[in-house]
């Protein structure tokens, strides 16, 4: 009989259980893609160096352009030109104005910019503006993007590939991120064989390794596949604690549940402490979590799906709490497109697929067992029932997890 928790507590004891490891390495720009930020980044200097015009046009005092239009232009005298890539080497004095490219630098004494549309060149060193022009009009100022101190991404974000541009552009060409984990994979069962062989009678191949692999590839882990284990209680215990002696984590999948030959709980007790054996959820309620010394151990439902969805909510908040990165939800707002039941008193997860009509989006749950990979081939999201509730009507709106987010 399995004694379990809610979603809620589960997190909660991931919380409790499991400190950040606080290992750092130093990468370059060119690697930092995807990495974990190990300490805030600041800048140390100002980006842009320089006041900057946004567009082709003459740099202006806004006030000597005030009242002006195509019938009455403002004339005034062209100070000097602004070549690209090089500093303004003469200032603006009050009636002037100074061509300049779009990026360029402003020359001191400006304020704005007036774009080539809106002047007229007399070919006398006279430029007509033929548009007023506000404080600040087509113009970045020093420092306006980044200054000194100011801290530019934080600690335990994902890079982006923004993030890499942020980082190119304040010179930060070493940075420091997490080291990556490194989680053991091993699947248990009489009944399995590698996805490359032809099953015989009885047999089926092994789904979770594979798609726990790229799961985990995907949220930033090396990963280590221990291959196959069949049913031997002492095998599994050698492997397990193979695994233990060269990872971070470890999941087993498989052998979570109630029966003779599910081992998986006494492997992992033997090795340290079971945490938690059942979650109030479904799919995946057998799920085992344990710890030894430090390393967390995952006991996975054997059924894909199951497997899934148990390392989606659990497992990667667990590796996210190891290496201190943050974990936001990537979530829609949508309508269900048909009733659906739900099982009182577990949390209840359905993989679903979106689409868009007359400017709603749409959720279509996808029907299927634990056991039917197909439930999540092709699945945009997911969506969750709460325990207490016993169902969704039709058109409900529900908040959907897009599953691309890693």
């Amino acid at each position: 009989m399995l004694f379990v928790k809610t979603p809620e507590e589960v997190l909660a004891m991931i919380q409790a259980e499991f400190s950040p490891l606080e290992r750092m390495e130093t990468v370059s720009l060119s690697c930092a893609m995807g990495r974990i930020l190990a300490q805030d980044i600041e800048a140390k200097e100002y980006v842009p160096d320089f006041d900057r015009s946004t567009v082709d046009g003459f740099a202006v005092r806004a006030a000597d352009t005030f009242g002006c239009s195509d019938a009455i232009p403002a004339m005034l005298p062209l100070q000097g030109t602004v070549l690209m890539g090089e500093g303004a080497a003469f200032s603006l004095n009050p009636g002037q104005c100074a061509a300049v490219p779009t990026g360029g630098a402003v020359p001191e004494g400006a304020d704005s910019v007036v774009m080539l549309e809106y002047t007229e060149d007399y070919g006398d060193g006279t430029i007509g503006i033929c548009k007023s022009a506000a404080p600040g009009m087509n113009m970045i100022f020093r420092g306006d993007d980044v200054y000194p101190g100011k801290v530019i991404l934080k600690k335990g974000r994902r890079l982006s590939d923004a993030d890499i541009g942020a980082l190119a552009a304040i010179g930060q060409v070493q940075v420091p991120v997490a080291k990556k984990l490194t989680v053991g994979v091993i699947s248990t069962g009489d009944e399995l064989v590698p996805p490359e062989v032809q099953p015989g009678a009885g047999q089926v191949r092994d789904v979770n390794s594979p798609m726990l692999e790229a799961m985990l590839t995907a949220f930033g882990c090396n990963v280590k596949n221990f291959g196959i284990v069949i049913d031997d209680e002492a095998l599994l215990a050698e492997k397990v604690s193979s695994a233990l002696s060269e990872c971070d984590a470890v999941l087993l999948s498989g052998g979570s549940s109630v029966g003779v030959k599910d081992a998986a709980c006494r492997i992992i007790e033997s090795q340290g402490t079971l945490l938690l054996h059942g979650i109030a959820i479904k799919p995946g309620k057998p799920t085992i979590l344990g710890k030894a010394g430090e390393k967390p151990i995952v006991g996975l439902p054997g059924h894909p799906v199951a497997a899934y969805f148990i390392t989606k909510l659990f497992v990667q908040p667990l590796l996210g709490r190891l290496i201190g990165r943050d974990m936001p939800a990537y979530t829609v707002t949508a309508r269900v497109t048909e009733s659906i039941s739900a099982n009182h008193g577990r949390a209840q997860y359905h993989c679903c697929r979106l689409s868009k009509k007359d400017g709603q989006l749409y959720a279509q749950p996808i029907r299927g067992k634990s056991g039917l990979i197909t439930t999540l081939a092709g699945a945009d999201g997911y969506f969750c029932i709460d325990r207490d509730c016993e169902g969704l009507p039709q058109n409900a709106e529900i908040q959907v997890t897009i599953t691309g987010g890693v």
